[in-house]
């Protein structure tokens, strides 16, 4: 083989592997996604149709934390910081937002759930997290969440015994909708 057929073929030995690489760095994002829903890795939470079917005798205590990042003017917090229920019953709490900006705002809320070996079993059935919310000037929100603790929590052995799971919730200031931008020069 001549020196410049084998620079050729080093060349696109080179840009298969370069494809290779990049098909994997944007397939990570999404396939790490999948894996925390699935295994509940990092207290990542399931998300349920129905309410569970069995409820034990057993209880736990749910707490409740809120957060905004940096750049979120929003004042956000659980309107209670705690709840105790039995293993597989219903729950519902709400969470209070308030924009005390004189422009309309949009959110977005990212969660999690510690200890990160329950997060397996923290399922919700329905939360303001699942959808962007939009805050007008000087607006504040009630947002349900409703939920229940998977009865196998306690046939795991990594997460049997949790006396306490802590829901965390953080917003983070998105972009508006395009209905809100239409209305006119009213986005940052």
């Amino acid at each position: 083989m001549t020196p410049q057929a084998q620079n050729t073929r080093t060349a696109f030995q080179l840009l298969g592997v370069i494809a290779v690489m990049v098909a994997l760095v944007a397939s990570a994002v999404p396939l790490y996604n999948w894996f925390c829903r699935v295994t509940g890795y990092g207290g990542t939470t399931n998300v349920a149709e129905v309410e569970s079917d069995t409820i034990l005798d057993q209880t736990i205590l749910v707490r409740f934390d809120a957060n905004v990042s940096r750049d979120m003017p929003w004042a956000f917090h659980p309107m209670q910081t705690s709840m105790e229920l039995r293993i597989g019953e219903t729950g519902m709490v709400f969470y209070e937002a308030y924009n005390p900006t004189d422009r309309p705002i949009a959110g977005t809320a990212s969660y999690n759930v510690a200890p990160f070996d329950a997060g397996l079993y923290f399922s919700k059935i329905a939360c303001f997290c699942f959808q962007q919310q939009v805050l007008q000037p000087g607006e504040r929100v009630e947002m349900p969440v409703t939920f229940y603790v998977d009865p196998a929590l306690v046939d795991d052995p990594e997460a049997r015994g949790t006396p306490a799971i802590t829901l965390s919730y953080t917003f983070h200031v998105s972009e508006l909708p395009e209905d809100y931008a239409a209305l006119g020069d009213i986005t940052e």
